[in-house]
Order: C-alpha cells, then sequence, then structure tokens
C-alpha cells in the first residue's frame, strides 16, 4: 500500500480504472461482429496522431483522438460497401499509418529515445494530470454510448438487416461503433500501448463469454475482469519494475486460460442437469365444447378420451378442462396435439 503515498501511482491507478472499464465496453461489440483486430488497426493509425502532436507541440491524445476518428470512419465505409479488395485498403491504411508517425516523430524537436517507445508499449507511471483529465473525459463519452446505446448497438452486431427493418438506424451506429473504438484506443495507449490495446478489449470478453449465457452478464463481467487485470497489472508492474502494458495483458491471458479450463467442466454439468430434469408435463385450461364425442387427429385416426373426476386424458396426458358450467368439455385442440 506504500505505492499509494505517490501521486503518479494515483494517477496511474485512476487511469487503469478507465481504461478497465472502457476497453471491454467497447470490445464486447467488437468480438459480437467478428472485428477484434479492428483495434489493433485502430492503435497503427493512432500512431501518426502522436507523431502530429510532437510535431506541433500540442497533445498527442487529442491529436490521436482526431486521427483515429477519421481512419476509424474510413474503415467503415470500405467495410460496409463490401468491396473486393477491401483488405488490401485497410491493410495500407494500418502499415501507412505507422510508418507515417515513425517519420513525424522522428522530425520533432520532442523526438528522444524513450518518446515513442512510451507510446507503442504504455507507460502509465508517466501520466500527467492533463492526461488523467484527458482520459477521464473520453472514457465518460465512451461509458455513456456503450451502456446508454446497448440494445440498438447489440441489435446492429447480431443481424444488421434486422435491425435495418425495425427502423435501426444502421449506417449511424455503425459509424458511432466505429468512432467510440478509435476513441477507445486513445485512451488506452497511455496504460497499455498503441500495440497491445486490441488486447485489452478482446481478451476479457474472451473469458467472460466462458463462463457467462447472455449478452449483458458478458458485458458486466468483461468490464469487471477489465478493471481487475488493469489495476492489478498496474500495482504488479510497480512492485516487479516492468512494463504495465505487457503485464496487464499477461495477466489478462492468463485469466482466460483459467476461465477456459473452468468453462468445460461445468457446461458437461449443465448439460446432465438438463438431461436428467427430463421434459415438462404442461397442464392446460382449454376452451369449453360439446362433450362426449371423439375427434381425429392430424393423421386421421381418432383419440378416444375418458372423464373422470375433473380431468381428461388424451394421448396418455392429462389435461384439466373446465366449461363455464363446471361440467368437464373437450376441444379438438388438444387432440391435434397443438394443446402441448
Amino acid at each position: 500500500m506504500d505505492m499509494l503515498n505517490y501521486d503518479f501511482m494515483q494517477r496511474a491507478l485512476i487511469a487503469a480504472v478507465l481504461v478497465g472499464i472502457t476497453a471491454p465496453a467497447v470490445g464486447v461489440y467488437l468480438v459480437q461482429r467478428r472485428q477484434a483486430l479492428m483495434g489493433d488497426g485502430i492503435g497503427h493509425v493512432a500512431l501518426t496522431g502522436v507523431g502530429l502532436g510532437f510535431l506541433f507541440q500540442t497533445s498527442p491524445i487529442w491529436m490521436a483522438v482526431v486521427v483515429c476518428v477519421l481512419g476509424a470512419i474510413v474503415m467503415e465505409l470500405v467495410r460496409s460497401r463490401g468491396k473486393q479488395r477491401g483488405d488490401i485498403a485497410l491493410a495500407m491504411l494500418f502499415y501507412g499509418g505507422m510508418a507515417c508517425g515513425k517519420l513525424l516523430v522522428s522530425k520533432s524537436a520532442q523526438a528522444g529515445s524513450g518518446s515513442l517507445e512510451s507510446y507503442l508499449w504504455g507507460s502509465i507511471l508517466t501520466v500527467s494530470p492533463s492526461d488523467l483529465s484527458t482520459i477521464a473525459i473520453l472514457g465518460a463519452v465512451v461509458i455513456a454510448i456503450t451502456i446508454g446505446l446497448r440494445r440498438q448497438l447489440f441489435a446492429i452486431c447480431q443481424d444488421e438487416e434486422f435491425a435495418r427493418v425495425t427502423g435501426i438506424p444502421v449506417r449511424v451506429l455503425n459509424l458511432l461503433l466505429a468512432v467510440t473504438a478509435a476513441v477507445t484506443v486513445t485512451v488506452a495507449m497511455r496504460v497499455v500501448g498503441l500495440l497491445l490495446v486490441s488486447a485489452l478489449m478482446v481478451v476479457p470478453v474472451a473469458a467472460a463469454q466462458q463462463l457467462t449465457r447472455s449478452f449483458a452478464a458478458t458485458q458486466a463481467a468483461a468490464i469487471a475482469l477489465g478493471i481487475t487485470v488493469a489495476v492489478a497489472g498496474v500495482a504488479g508492474s510497480y512492485q516487479a519494475d516492468v512494463p504495465s502494458g505487457p503485464a496487464i495483458v499477461l495477466l489478462a491471458i492468463a485469466i482466460f486460460a483459467v476461465f477456459s479450463a473452468i468453462a468445460a467442466p461445468l457446461a458437461r454439468r449443465r448439460h446432465r442437469a438438463a438431461a436428467d430434469h427430463g421434459p415438462e408435463i404442461c397442464e392446460v385450461t382449454i376452451p369449453a365444447q360439446d362433450s362426449g364425442r371423439s375427434h381425429s387427429g392430424p393423421q386421421g385416426g381418432s383419440q378416444d378420451r375418458s372423464q373422470d373426476g375433473g380431468r381428461e386424458q388424451v394421448g396418455g396426458k392429462d389435461l384439466h378442462t373446465t366449461s363455464a358450467n363446471g361440467a368437464l368439455e373437450s376441444d379438438p385442440i388438444a387432440s391435434t396435439g397443438l394443446a402441448q
């Protein structure tokens, strides 16, 4: 607990909590859409923004936000139009972003031995008060979008055509999700680095999916795991004197391995419990009609009904049937099997 006496560690832990919330909150949608590597591509583009920040001596985070948002919009437009060579265009965008960022950093007055390294691999211990304020503002925007529009975003991730038919603005939400992912990359780059930011967006979600069975539960569990690995990774990196980014990612992968080992026995246990429980017999109330008749089934055969003590048997099952005057009645619906 001695590390809490230092201001830089307090800022580092606060930044870790914010990133631990925002990265999985966005990553759950990317995983649902099978775009797990989108964060990695945006991280490549963000390097150009960092270089522009160094070149013009402004905040690298805000410059990275602008560049990432533009890059994310281009990526979404290429994806939505479904061009045959869209993957080549995205590859050129990603690698061009890295190359341009390196050149800009080399020409800037702030270029130094560790200036670019801290953004590539993360340097959470060097987070300044202004950086923390930026991370807090951007993180609040990301959380508001991912949690407030959870139903709409989930709909477009599951089936865009169905969402479009129901009146959801699919194009706008797709662009909004891409922009949110871009902002998340810039929020997390000081904590885990541009090269590892995608891991914090994906690995906690993949670990949560091993044990959860609904989207809401997966999102909540992923956020909890993100906070846990981010804070534990920062604390561990301080004690072991290692970079925080790799420590956070390796801890997240270790938790994923543990959850994967636990998931298989739990799935078998649930399967056995469902098999032992067996099908349930439903008792339904059917409308009153004339009694004392035999009705033909769906195959043209007849099924006999016997009345005994206020109960009726159809095909070996008991059905409660009561008419308005209290008499026992029969119904042709039951004879066709629809009453099940």
